[in-house]
């Protein structure tokens, strides 16, 4: 993929940001060279995301909110992160224990998580943070350094995941979209200058990876690798409808071992997703052509993930019948799967609206309510899904919406 239009909608780089992109490319570029011309889109993603001290997750930069690249529920109003907290308070008074949430972002949900449990009188022992952004985990200390000294002294930072069994909750809101993802494409088609076959069996599969031409990276074709192959034969053939030539879309296979290591440390309680994506027989949707994958950059959303490499986020939507599978491989229950919208409405979103005091504010919950709530907005694309272990009472979650069945 090598289109010029993002460049026609994006602003251009700063000085700082022309200056570490291009250092996110020389690395990137040493590495194909390193694998000897071409490289997979998940390695690429991995770099690009992750590479100590220069990826997009590991380097300073202002990432989420007004001012960065992209906007997430709990930064667009505290009402979200109130019925998360409303839920963590159910599952907290059959447990006990503790919360442990899976990137923390700027640290807002964690603080109105906190404040609203300590309103209703059931406060987690501790509530840790794992985080691999040190820019993020530096602005989460400040807001959360805020709080009275009775919820932030709750607050602990993890480096890895805990080795002692965790009950309680474990929050992961927008973590499984930013896990690298391989790259596929169907049959003949699609964009020769791409390197995607030009004739051959229409089942084939062939893995799209990365090259480096005239100074740009550019997608290239190759065999798929045997985890690849063998994941892409077994989606094929269950799914109800074939995939025409040249479909192009991705396949996670980091989802089985980060849902295996997270639900090792779970020894009672509940693991609560959210993030956007689709059950896989919509996700391999034959009309969906060209995947899934996102690039976010000063708050708007494009498809090419060869430029502005460093500086802009790269994601893909999640296939949650693949988080499932992974779940009950892992021991737990699936035990919830909704829309974000059935979620907060389940979970009391219309009660915090009206709690409003005087027009103005009124009226602003409203509309963040919309943002949250409606199809167009956050309300469908975005799901929620609830994985327990040793518990058996309901999810306030989950109670308008049951699409398990979806899955």
């Amino acid at each position: 993929m090598t289109s010029s239009d993002p460049h026609s909608i994006l602003p251009p780089l700063s000085a700082d940001e022309q200056h570490h992109s291009a250092a996110v490319a020389a690395l990137l570029h040493a590495e194909i060279a390193r694998a000897g011309g071409w490289l997979s889109f998940e390695r690429f993603m991995d770099l690009a995301l992750y590479a100590p001290g220069l990826g997009y997750y590991s380097a300073g930069s202002a990432k989420i909110g007004s001012g960065g690249d992209f906007v997430t529920a709990p930064e667009i109003s505290d009402l979200f992160s109130r019925c998360v907290a409303r839920q963590c308070a159910q599952v907290l008074s059959v447990t006990g224990g503790e919360i442990l949430e899976l990137g923390a972002g700027t640290g807002r949900m964690a603080a109105a998580v906190l404040e609203s449990l300590a309103a209703t009188g059931v406060l987690p022992e501790r509530y840790s943070i794992l985080e691999v952004s040190a820019d993020l985990a530096e602005r989460q200390r400040e807001r959360l350094g805020a709080l009275p000294a009775s919820l932030r002294e709750r607050v602990v930072w993890l480096d890895r995941l805990p080795e002692r069994p965790v009950r309680g909750v474990v929050l992961a809101n927008e973590v499984l979209d930013a896990l690298p993802c391989q790259r596929f494409v169907v049959g003949a088609g699609g964009d020769p200058r791409a390197g995607h076959p030009a004739g051959g069996d229409p089942r084939a599969v062939r893995e799209l990876g990365v090259a480096f031409h005239d100074d740009s990276f550019v997608e290239r074709a190759a065999s798929p690798d045997g985890a690849l192959a063998t994941a892409c034969e077994s989606l094929l053939k269950e799914l109800p409808q074939p995939l025409p030539p040249g479909y192009t879309s991705e396949v996670c296979l980091r989802l089985e071992p980060w849902i295996a290591s997270v639900g090792a440390c779970l020894e009672r309680g509940l693991l609560l997703l959210f993030d956007y994506g689709l059950p896989r027989s919509h996700y391999y949707h034959p009309q969906r052509i060209s995947g899934t994958l996102q690039c976010h950059f000063k708050q708007l959303a494009h498809d090419d993930p060869y430029i502005n490499v460093g500086v802009q986020d790269i994601t893909a939507w999640v296939d949650f019948t693949r988080v499932a599978e992974a779940s009950v491989a892992a021991g737990l229950d699936v035990t919830g799967f909704c829309t974000q919208a059935g979620f907060l409405l389940a979970t009391g979103i219309e009660s915090f609206v009206a709690e409003a005091v005087g027009a103005v504010e009124g009226a602003r919950r409203a509309g963040e309510a919309r943002r949250l709530l409606m199809p167009g907005e956050m309300g469908e694309a975005f799901k929620a899904m609830a994985l327990t272990r040793d518990y058996d009472a309901a999810l306030e979650g989950f109670a308008l919406q049951d699409l398990r069945h979806s899955l």
